[in-house]
């Protein structure tokens, strides 16, 4: 009787070992590579109208081949995703369950083969199927490698620059990019160059990990500073923000945990040393530090320093802030091309005006005639009741309208009979409104989710539709710059905010974390 197994074969056993030992992967790779290649191979014997699967013992090296015929339902295919999918029954490499003497669906029948003699061609297959299972693993590996430490700042050397992006072999293992955009700007490097950088993203590619890094990342900075600096790494010190323009200048805020430790001398170091060896990393960018304060006031006041505010004005609800500098400081506080004010304003994460004491005034008197011309049109009323509105504190019809009746009525001069008929007024005044809005909107083909989307104002969900945003969808598909470019600066604090509301609708349902 002929055997159906190949003879033992000590030397595949030692071959499959040493590739294994060689690339660094385990031996059970080599080996289902080596598997898949002699089920191909058979196939060319058996024919490729049946599933033919190969076993080597690992033990001997001697293999074996099988006919498999599969398990599977009766009637429809199971598929919990289609259920109402007809089930393509092949009799040559399928049995239905009921007929398959207890075994589960997704169980086998294996048949037993006679081995097959491997010809050159045979070979060449086996050897294809070796190689690419190997390269296989081998990418696995290298994305195994990195998968999971974004936001970890690694070491490498620079392998070529191509069109501003610049390639870098990290210790052997994998090769990354720094693109154009995530460069320090002006910063020339070379081939044989070391350089550090953050990682930021890692995928997966048909041609191994994609390894995506930056210099010019907000995240660099801070993790900088955690490598650079005992107590941040320790945790002692907390990096709450930090604002880039890469390359130029950079503003950090820091927060102790431990009052008997300045988060600000920590972070400088005695003459400074623990910054300039930050410093000297960003190719010169100059980095103020800052102690964190949840008091915003008063950390846009130390965030737009070397100049002296005199005065901050905060409006909560627009997350706004008007910085009051003397007229001889108001360049300062600005910064070239607006970078002082840019990077304070990014820092807080609130729009940031900077303004000098004349300016300031000036506005305070245009705000006051606007609000008085306003309340004279939408109440119809004379600009005394107008102007005394304005100086009680109230900023728009709104106010008016859900202010509580007894706190209206007890303004000096006014009665209950005309406070009734203000906040009357104002009722009326703005469900004028709402029906205005909503025509309009509905004529713009804006969706109802977006025009009930109450982190927008009504004039502005108009606009938006005018530029093509007709619904949530569109709205949450937007990125902050995005936004901001469509509807002014006015919602740059606001914008990231808006955006992530937007999106909300997406995750509903989800499990949070």
């Amino acid at each position: 009787m002929t055997s159906k197994f190949s003879p033992p074969r000590p030397d595949l056993i030692a071959v499959a070992n040493s590739v294994a030992t060689e690339k660094n992967i385990p031996a059970d790779i080599v080996f289902e590579a080596l598997e898949q290649a002699i089920a191909k191979a058979a196939h060319s014997k058996y024919g490729y109208d049946i599933d033919i699967a190969a076993k080597i013992d690992r033990k001997d090296g001697s293999s074996s081949i099988f006919k498999r015929i599969t398990v599977v339902p009766m009637g429809k295919l199971d598929n919990p995703d289609d259920p109402e999918v007809e089930l393509e029954f092949d009799p040559k490499k399928m049995i239905r369950v009921d007929d398959a003497n207890g075994l589960k669906v997704g169980e086998h029948i294996d048949e037993e083969l006679l081995p097959i003699d491997f010809g050159r061609s045979n070979f060449q297959s086996v050897r294809q199927i070796v190689v690419s299972k190997i390269r296989s693993a081998e990418k696995e590996k290298e994305y195994a490698e990195f998968e999971g430490k974004e936001g970890t700042i690694i070491s490498g050397i620079v392998k070529r620059v191509e069109y501003g992006s610049v390639y870098v072999d990290i210790q052997g293992k994998a090769e990354a990019v720094i693109r154009r955009n995530e460069t320090i700007p002006r910063e020339v490097l070379h081939a044989g160059d070391r350089v550090r950088a953050v990682i930021l993203e890692v995928r997966r590619d048909n041609n191994g990990p994609q390894v995506l890094l930056s210099r010019s990342h907000t995240l660099f900075l801070a993790k900088l500073f955690e490598a650079e600096i005992p107590e941040v790494y320790e945790g002692v010190v907390e990096v709450k923000a930090v604002a880039r323009d890469p390359g130029s200048r950079a503003k950090v805020a820091v927060l102790s945990h431990e009052s008997s430790i300045d988060p600000v001398g920590a972070s400088v170091g005695t003459k400074g040393i623990r910054i300039q060896n930050i410093v000297s990393e960003l190719g010169g960018e100059r980095i103020d530090v800052i102690e964190y304060t949840a008091n915003v006031a008063a950390l846009a006041v130390d965030a737009l320093a070397p100049a002296k505010v005199t005065k901050v004005i905060v409006d909560e609800d627009a997350k706004k802030i008007d910085a009051i500098v003397a007229d001889d400081q108001l360049s300062l506080a600005i910064g070239r091309h607006g970078q002082n004010v840019r990077l304070a304003s990014q820092l807080l994460g609130w729009g940031i005006d900077v303004m000098s004491e004349d300016q300031s005034k000036e506005k305070r008197q245009k705000d006051v005639k606007e609000r008085t011309e306003k309340f004279i049109s939408a109440l119809d009323i004379d600009d005394v009741i107008a102007h005394l509105l304005v100086v009680e504190g109230f900023t728009s019809v709104e106010d008016i309208a859900l202010i509580e009746l007894s706190e209206l009525s007890s303004i000096e001069g006014f009665d209950e009979g005309l406070a009734g008929e203000l906040q009357n007024r104002a009722k009326v005044y703005l469900e004028n409104l709402k029906t205005k809005f909503a025509t309009e909107a509905k004529a713009a083909g804006i969706a109802d989710d977006l025009i009930s989307f109450d982190a927008l104002s009504q004039e502005q969900i108009l606009s938006l539709g005018a530029k093509g945003v007709k619904s949530l969808d569109d709205l949450a598909d937007l990125d902050t710059s995005e936004l901001i470019e469509m509807l002014g600066d006015g919602i740059m604090a606001q914008a990231n905010d808006i955006i992530m509301k937007a999106r909300e609708h997406w995750f509903a349902g989800e499990p949070t974390a």
